[in-house]
């Protein structure tokens, strides 16, 4: 081996051309080199391995935010018009938001330093839109430890969007066929693409529109747009080229002239310098043209703001691989609208041969610096930003209604309303109970959640004891409320449901303890026969001739006849005797003495005719006449609210009639009302307080509503009053004193969802936190509430309700039997009861002796 070595480096060759080889310091430079590529080599191929295996871990150390925001219309001016100059500047501003919000990522300090150069950044963010199911969502991903800054920027740029945090979206599926494009920019990233402030319209609105158009079954598609802030350096080609055009030179020249070419350059300057001196003298200097001016003008534009470098991926994905690449190139070709073909920059679009790196890359967001394009904060609005209220595109998943945090002196304890969910903070809302007393208002669609809200409050109240009244016009509520009746209350519970024939509860408006509470009845009597029938049909006459009767009836406190009893008043003057002879009031005795006694016969009978006409229904009514015919009420309601007992109301339409379970409900109230005023007769720190509640509320009030609105806190009747929309606060006659008195005496208003009318009234209630769109779209078991806290009304905020609790439908049903049989009475013994003191048919050959109640 050594002879051979010694033979090939034989003296025969020329010295002269060895002499570098036998240079020992040759020969290490090129040992050096050479060791040097191969370790450069190497650590790319290191870089490249390690970047691959750490794309996994960096996609599972980031946050999906899913974002919404409102469709809601700013006024459109004087006739409802703006014109197209202004309509265009409100699009320009809104689009603006946006690109506040891009300036804050872009002035993110790059990462920088070996390991991320090693690794890979991880500070990028991606922006995306996304089709999926017929509707158009719009995320932003970003690093975890950054998803506090991101949120933090969209709340203050959009003050009313919602943002949730979500698991990620996955629009494949076993069948899906794929197809993935890179969007990439064909000059180098200091020229200008086309911004929204130089276009006519919103230049997302053609992008939306043909993602709109992906309608087809399992088809769907995403934009994404992985952006991270841009080094500083990005802006030295766009200086250097202004520099160099603004000297006299020619784009061309300056623009597509590499390090090669400047190295030539150099050379030739260096070598042919004094040539290339005189030759500089000698030409003329370029003009730019007027175009190129405005492109110089670009340039320094975009180099004015923020940069960011971007990696913009689309993905079709359908069913049928015709279907994904037909909906891939619309997509490519609404892009087209943001590009500057002369001296600006456009776009361009590759469809990979390979779909599975694009589809990784999509997948874990990555950011890849051979498909990076570098985007001012300007052109990055133009392309990503939330919808624009002037967004007409289709589909989009709009938030139904804006949201409002609660009070932030909202109260700790008391009833329990429901619970505020605001940017990820759930807060239980409370009501005190002196807030209670100036009376809670629900207003709502059938379905909207009142039902439940009504039921969760009034369950509440019993568990803690508290008196409580519920009148229910469907018998839902009333049954569902039994179902979560605790058992150390089960005898505080009284059930009035008038469908139970066979055991019927008295209820007798008549009855009355003074004088005062006589008028008070007489009244409301007069007011609930307005309230049945149209104010035509009751004239003055009507009026003075009950007036008289039902006082009259009302003489003897411990034996009062009932509206039952009317039509004998004008037929049997022996039986008006009995009343007369306790009778005090002269006026009252001068209407029979005088009045009733010089009337013959025939007037009387007309008479009789026009009063059978309004109380006959009630007369020849089974149910009815069981119920209003018995001289004593089934209970006290007066002992109900001063030892806090349970009074449920079934008047369910269905099998009451709904005339019948108007007349009981607004005699039930009339009594409360009757029962609250009498307790003028005890302090009022011993009053207790008791909680009425009444849904439809409107077919059970009479025009007094606005007094026990006013006055009824004083005496501790606190109502919760509940109905579908407004216009049933209206009479026949077009007078909204019941509306304004509800609006303008209740303390604390809970919107569910409404109709446009009562949205446009509403909306000045919580004006100017939310709207009439937003009353119009609030969600299911939802409300808008504006709360009275320490009797001031507190600023509008949303209000989730807690969902219904399962019940005992056993111990229901035992409540129910108990309650029928301690306050109802036999019908055989009413109905007898009735014959003797009516004489309805031939009393005297019919009668039987009243039968016992047998003791429970």
């Amino acid at each position: 081996m050594i002879g051979l070595f010694q033979f090939t480096v034989t003296p025969t060759t020329d010295p002269r051309s060895l002499g570098a080889f036998n240079n020992p310091i040759f020969f290490w430079l090129l040992l050096i080199i050479i060791t040097a590529l191969i370790l450069v080599g190497g650590l790319f191929l290191i870089r490249a391995i390690l970047k691959n295996k750490y794309k996994t871990n960096k996609a599972f150390n980031r946050t999906l935010i899913k974002i919404l925001v409102p469709k809601e219309r700013k006024s459109e001016g004087q006739g409802g018009q703006i014109s197209q100059d202004d309509r265009l500047d409100q699009v320009k501003e809104e689009i603006a938001i946006t690109e506040t919000f891009f300036s804050s990522i872009a002035g993110l300090k790059a990462q920088s330093g070996f390991k991320n150069w090693l690794l890979g950044r991880t500070d990028h963010f991606s922006f995306e839109i996304v089709v999926q199911n017929n509707l158009i969502y719009f995320y932003i991903d970003s690093p975890t430890k950054m998803k506090t800054m991101i949120e933090q920027q969209i709340q203050a740029q959009y003050p009313y969007a919602e943002i949730e945090m979500i698991e990620d979206y996955n629009i494949f599926s076993e069948s899906s066929k794929i197809v993935g494009a890179y969007l990439t920019t064909k000059q180098i990233g200091v020229f200008p693409l086309k911004t929204y402030k130089n276009m006519d319209s919103d230049p997302l609105a053609s992008v939306l529109n043909s993602l709109a158009k992906i309608y087809e079954k399992n088809s769907s598609a995403a934009i994404q747009f992985v952006i991270r802030s841009a080094p500083k350096k990005w802006r030295r080609k766009g200086i250097e080229i202004v520099r160099e055009v603004r000297k006299g030179k020619k784009f061309e020249s300056v623009v597509h002239t590499n390090w090669f070419g400047k190295f030539l350059r150099a050379v030739g300057e260096n070598v042919f310098g004094k040539k290339e001196k005189k030759d500089t003298l000698t030409e003329n200097k370029y003009q730019l043209s007027q175009k190129e001016e405005e492109m110089i003008k670009g340039i320094e534009d975009k180099l004015a703001k923020g940069g960011v470098d971007v990696n913009i991926r689309i993905l079709s994905v359908a069913d049928d691989e015709n279907i994904a690449r037909e909906n891939i190139h619309n997509l490519v070709n609404s892009f087209s609208q943001y590009n500057l073909y002369r001296y600006g920059n456009s776009f361009e679009a590759s469809i990979p041969r390979t779909q599975s790196t694009i589809i990784r890359d999509f997948i874990y967001r990555s950011f890849i610096d051979k498909n990076k394009s570098i985007m001012n904060t300007e052109e990055m609005a133009g392309l990503w930003h939330l919808p624009l209220r002037s967004t007409e595109a289709p589909n989009i998943k709009w938030l139904d209604s804006r949201k409002a945090p609660p009070p932030s002196n909202i109260a700790k304890e008391g009833l329990l309303l429901g619970h505020s969910q605001y940017r990820g903070i759930d807060v239980p809302i409370y009501m005190k109970e002196a807030d209670r007393r100036r009376h809670l208002y629900i207003i709502g669609k059938s379905g909207s959640g009142k039902s439940v809200y009504i039921k969760n409050l009034a369950i509440q109240d019993i568990k803690n004891n508290k008196g409580v009244c519920v009148i229910d016009p469907h018998g839902d509520l009333v049954e569902d409320i039994l179902e979560h009746i605790p058992k150390n209350r089960v005898d505080d519970v009284i059930i009035f449901n008038p469908s139970d024939t066979e055991r019927p509860i008295g209820l007798n408006m008549l009855e009355a303890k003074t004088e005062d509470q006589k008028d008070f009845a007489v009244q409301e009597m007069i007011s609930i026969f307005y309230k049945l029938f149209p104010p035509e049909m009751i004239g003055p006459m009507f009026e003075h001739q009950m007036r008289n009767v039902m006082l009259t009836l009302m003489a003897d406190i411990n034996d009062t006849g009932t509206v039952i009893d009317i039509p004998r008043m004008f037929t049997d003057d022996t039986y008006v005797k009995t009343y007369l002879k306790k009778l005090k009031d002269p006026v009252v005795k001068a209407f029979w003495e005088k009045e009733m006694a010089k009337t013959s016969d025939f007037h009387k009978s007309e008479m009789l005719g026009y009063l059978i006409s309004k109380v006959g229904r009630f007369v020849e009514n089974e149910m009815m006449r069981n119920i209003m015919g018995q001289q004593k009420s089934g209970f006290n309601f007066r002992n109900i609210m001063d030892n806090e007992k349970i009074l449920l109301v079934n008047l369910a339409k269905g099998t009451t009639g709904e005339v019948n379970a108007k007349l009981l409900g607004l005699i039930i109230v009339a009594k409360l009302q009757m029962a609250a005023l009498s307790r003028s007769d005890i302090p009022e720190d011993e009053r207790k307080d008791f909680y009425l509640y009444i849904d439809e509320f409107q077919n059970f009030i009479t025009d007094s509503i606005s007094t026990i609105l006013s006055e009824a806190r004083k005496y501790k009747l606190d109502l919760i009053i509940a109905h579908q929309y407004m216009g049933q606060l209206i009479d026949s006659k077009g007078k909204s004193e019941i509306r304004e008195a509800v609006l303008g005496n209740a303390g604390t208003i809970c919107s569910f969802r409404i109709g446009p009318e009562d949205a446009d009234l509403l909306s000045k209630e919580f004006t100017p936190t939310f709207g009439a769109f937003d009353l119009i779209n609030v969600p299911q078991y939802t409300c808008y509430t504006k709360l009275l806290i320490d009797n001031t009304a507190s600023r509008p905020f949303n209000m989730m309700v807690y969902p219904p609790q399962k019940g005992n439908k056993e111990l229901a049903s035992a409540i129910k039997e108990l309650s029928r049989l301690k306050y109802g009475r036999d019908k055989t013994i009413v109905e007898t009861e009735l014959l003797l003191r009516t004489q309805i048919g031939d009393a005297s050959s019919k009668a039987k002796p009243i039968p016992t109640e047998p003791s429970l």
